[in-house]
């Protein structure tokens, strides 16, 4: 027997309610559950009994006071998981973006193929803004699949963004998985069409061996993640990894029918011609076309979007050109960074080392020199990598001193270069951060005594400890100071074995009954480069954990820079050391953004930089590289790169002085006609660099998208699917009902809620989510206004797992009168208040629509809910319809007094019996909301034609009444006082 049932309709099959799908065939039903969300859909074959189900109207016995319309309607709308309005995945995704991080979705959903370049600055969440516009297009069938290009250290990072903010779960293809996903294919598949979502490392999959196979069968949309990386300048010469980077993306890009999103902090790196080649894979003409003109800028103003904290610190206020601030955002980014320079002086012993370690070097470099010029650069690198050790600590000198140097196998100038440059230098642009902390090799086997080499490494480690080391005496210093105002501090290290040994210096260890000097209940970590990126998190998470939940207790990690990028640490740490001094500046401004980004709570992000006083290198580098670009920072608001060749002309002037005059003529490099050069050179250069990346700001400003546009899209999500106030007194209030013990945290309504005491199935719904133990042993559960938490915590959003939770829980209850243990919402109620002068019914209902939406595979057709609340006045046969506002007010009424249940039911009896006389009103504004979302879906896509083509939004009928409530006027002896 065929089925009959059409898409929308709600049939009864297999003891539950379902939604039938439009997928369904005569022979075949495919249903999702009244309520549920598409993980559930199954399929139903004619054999299996299936019949039209009626939903049941409310009991009239079964009233609830004056929360529960309230809190039934904030329950059933958190269920959602496919909105009806244009913007399909935001229902169903586990996170709730601010309203900027809207702009680049709207951007994007106004393009055909979509082609963008998202640049916003540091901690404003782009990965968030690229996540929303895939969510979305796979939402819409817009994209069939996707795939992430990053680097192999985050990785897994996007997968794990990916999975648990939008339901998206993307397999990884790294050099370390491949051979295992290839197992799996069957003769001639792909693994590109066997998985349809991946996160691909960058530097794997570009070389030509693998490029091949992925053009040939790259999903959809991509995802290119740091593609600046993916660049270079016109004027210089590209690295064979990023000429092959390059490469790989131009041939992805290629097809002009693939959605492309690039993702980056810093789309100039200082130069104009690498800012253009980043445009030309969007579009191509954006390489080459005037961006002076109107019509350059415009055709920019479609792709690019560049935002720095200041333009969306405050979004949607009436100085944006709206009329109010009744749709204001304020997002908590740290207000600045309080930079604190501390200096130390070298113990009489280590500076005795490093005088006889430059002598020695110095030594090296000039004997080289007249050997040749392969000799003359394996010298060269092998001198900067032993003073970069000696500057570090004594543990990563020794090892330095007694490992060969990578470049000593090189067999010519441009070879050592090669090998010699990345392990020594601190390139903005580097191929890749992973393998860069270990230390250097020194030894190079081209005449050198070894015995010498084995000398000053012995005499390093006998420096080891803070009597010796005043490096390390004086970062003691600064983390107790640090510590004891409270703060959870990073130090940043170059390299692996300076990070080891600050750990071993630092923690305390029981088992050896030793106690750190920073206080008994300090944990101390180490995260480097020998541990994966996946080990790294799960450190970083081990160290939160040890802590707990003890206000004495305090945190450090020492890292190395294998967390200066990606790795987002704002939840457990609040300031940044740097122990070691970059060569580069941006590495600084890396490492200090891990912490200073949205979801930081601190206002106030410190940032100490320990240099070396009289040790010849790190006074002059913090002058002249450091402090010029925190200034320029200061001043644009963002960071601007300082190119790679100018920093390492300033440096190797340093050290070729240092090698060449020692640490005693020091003071007068700052007047060698060398120095002054290089210097001034990376003056002009970065200060033009500034200047254009200042007028850039100004003249490419995102202006396709008015914040007007944003803020009437903003009110019609809220209006769909619930604000922050509403579930803040949904959590509150039903946490309290079902037995809950809340606790406020200071005035900024935050709070704790211990569930012990609620019932069961709530217990076991929620352990899902904040783990089995803080159940088990009834530990506090953090509730946060703020959407950025960290783990274990709630944020106070409809998309929170726990939020979610506690909402299937509450309507569930309400739905079943015969459900044991409280039920705060009910399906009716009658409340007599002073909120109303005339009897007046509140109605929730539930509208299903049937949606057509045109996308490039075809015209998709889709079933999604919407609850609204309607009101009347008098009897239902003579009602006076309210407007929209004034229902949504009477959530807000509360009773002047106690209603007799009695007639309370009898009440409610009778108008139950009287709705059918409401019906056609019912109907008829269910058609008015879908004409209202056709018209949203039109305006959202407003910039294309074909886009809208074919697109229609119909209200399945009849429509649910979910819940009925009645509202009597108080008895004016029940409001007024008594007479004077």
């Amino acid at each position: 027997m065929a089925f009959t049932f059409s898409a929308g309709s709600l049939v009864k099959a297999r003891g539950r309610e379902w939604v039938v799908l439009p997928e369904s065939e005569p022979d075949l039903l495919v249903l999702r559950p009244l309520g549920g969300s598409d993980d559930d859909i199954a399929a139903v074959l004619p054999f299996e009994p299936v019949e039209e189900a009626r939903f049941a109207p409310p009991e009239p016995s079964d009233l609830g006071d004056q929360r529960a319309a309230g809190l039934l309607r904030t329950a059933l709308r958190v269920g959602f998981r496919s909105g009806a309005g244009p913007f399909r995945s935001l229902a169903g995704i586990a996170v709730e973006p601010r309203a900027y991080q809207l702009v680049p979705l709207l951007m994007a959903l106004r393009q055909k193929t979509v082609r963008m370049l998202i640049s916003d600055d540091v901690g404003i969440g782009k990965t968030v803004e690229a996540g929303l516009i895939a969510s979305e297009l796979l939402a819409q069938g817009e994209a069939t699949g996707l795939a992430v290009l990053c680097s192999p250290a985050l990785a897994e990072q996007w997968q794990q963004e990916l999975r648990s903010k939008f339901a998206i779960d993307a397999e990884l293809v790294l050099a370390s998985t491949v051979s295992r996903l290839e197992r799996g294919l069957d003769l001639g598949q792909s693994l590109f069409d066997r998985y349809p979502n991946v996160i691909v490392s960058t530097d794997f999959i570009k070389s030509p061996r693998h490029r091949d196979d992925f053009v040939r069968h790259c999903p959809d949309l991509v995802i290119v993640d740091e593609a600046h990386t993916c660049v270079a300048a016109d004027d210089t010469s590209a690295s064979t990894q990023s000429q092959l980077r390059h490469e790989l993306l131009r041939r992805v890009a290629e097809d002009a029918d693939r959605h492309l999103l690039l993702v980056t902090a810093t789309p100039h790196s200082g130069k104009e011609s690498a800012f253009r080649n980043l445009l030309g894979l969007v579009k191509p003409e954006l390489a080459h076309v005037d961006l002076e003109s109107e019509a350059g800028r415009k055709l920019l103003a479609r792709h690019f979007v560049a935002r720095k904290r200041a333009d969306v610190r405050q979004y949607l206020t009436k100085e944006d050109g709206l009329a109010d601030d009744s749709l204001a955002e304020r997002t908590a980014f740290p207000s600045d960074r309080y930079f604190k320079d501390e200096t130390y002086k070298l113990s009489p012993e280590y500076r005795a080392l490093l005088d006889d370690a430059i002598a020695y070097a110095s030594e090296r470099v000039e004997e080289a020199g007249g050997r040749g010029r392969r000799e003359a650069r394996i010298a060269w690198w092998s001198a900067i990598a032993l003073l970069r050790s000696l500057v570090s600590s004594p543990a990563a000198a020794a090892q330095t001193l007694t490992t060969r140097s990578a470049a000593a196998i090189a067999a010519s100038a441009e070879e050592a270069d090669k090998l010699g440059a990345p392990l020594t230098s601190d390139a903005a642009d580097s191929d890749a951060l992973e393998g860069m902390d270990v230390a250097p090799g020194a030894e190079t086997d081209e005449g050198a005594p070894k015995s010498r080499l084995a000398e000053l490494a012995e005499r390093a480690r006998r420096l080891e400890g803070p009597e010796q080391d005043h490096k390390l005496k004086a970062l003691i210093r600064q983390l107790k100071a640090l510590l004891a105002d409270g703060y959870h501090p990073i130090v940043f290290c170059r390299y692996i074995p300076t990070a080891t040994y600050l750990a071993e210096q630092l923690a305390n260890d029981p088992e050896k009954k030793k106690r750190g000097p920073l206080g008994a209940k300090t944990i101390v970590k180490a995260v480097t480069g020998e541990l994966s990126p996946q080990q790294r998190i799960e450190r970083i998470e081990a160290l939160a954990a040890e802590a707990g939940d003890d206000a004495a207790a305090r945190r450090v990690l020492i890292a190395t820079d294998c967390l200066s990028e990606g790795v987002n640490l704002q939840h457990h740490f609040d300031a940044v050391v740097h122990y070691d001094l970059a060569w580069n500046p941006t590495r600084h401004d890396q490492r200090e953004g891990r912490v200073d980004r949205y979801g930081q709570r601190r206002d106030e992000v410190r940032v100490i930089t320990l240099y070396g006083d009289d040790n010849g290198i790190d006074g002059k580098v913090l002058e002249v590289l450091i402090k010029k670009h925190r200034q320029i920072k200061k001043d644009l608001g963002i960071s601007v790169s300082v190119p790679d060749e100018l920093s390492t002309g300033v440096t190797d002037a340093i050290v070729e002085w240092l090698l060449m005059r020692g640490r005693e003529n020091e003071d007068a490099l700052f007047g060698a006609d060398a120095f002054k050069v290089s210097q001034e050179k990376l003056e002009s250069d970065w200060n033009s660099a500034a200047e254009r990346e200042r007028t850039s700001r100004s003249r490419f400003a995102q202006r396709s998208i008015h914040p007007e546009e944003v803020a009437r899209e903003v009110a019609s999500i809220r209006a769909a699917l619930g604000g922050a106030g509403e579930i803040r007194t949904f959590v509150r209030e039903s946490l309290g009902a079902l037995g809950a013990v809340l606790r406020d945290q200071g005035g900024s309504g935050d709070f704790t809620a211990q569930v012990g005491g609620t019932p069961v199935g709530l217990r076991d719904a929620l352990a899902s989510t904040v783990g089995a133990e803080v159940i088990e042993k009834d530990r506090e559960i953090p509730f946060r206004g703020d959407p950025a938490v960290a783990r274990g915590e709630a944020a106070l959003v409809r998309t929170d797992p726990v939020v979610g939770a506690l909402a299937s829980h509450v309507l569930n209850a309400a739905l079943d009168p015969r459900a044991e243990g409280a039920r705060p919402a009910r399906r009716c109620g009658v409340v007599t208040t002073d909120a109303v002068t005339t009897r007046t019914t509140l109605l929730l209902v539930r509208y299903r629509f049937h949606l057509t939406l045109p996308s490039r595979g075809g015209e998709r057709q889709l079933v999604a809910e919407d609850a609204r609340l309607l009101a009347f006045e008098g009897a239902p046969r003579n009602a006076v319809w309210l407007p929209q506002e004034r229902a949504v007010e009477l959530l807000d009424a509360t009773a002047a007094e106690n209603t007799d249940p009695h007639f309370g039911e009898r009440t409610m009896t009778r108008i139950l019996g009287q709705l059918p006389d409401v019906h056609a009103h019912l109907e008829t504004y269910g058609d008015e909301l879908a004409t209202e979302l056709d018209a949203a879906h039109r305006r959202v896509r407003a910039a294309s034609g074909e886009i809208v083509r074919g697109l229609s939004v119909t209200a399945q009928k009849p429509a649910d009444v979910l819940g009925a409530y009645v509202y009597l006027p108080a008895a004016p002896s029940a409001s007024a006082g008594a007479p004077a």
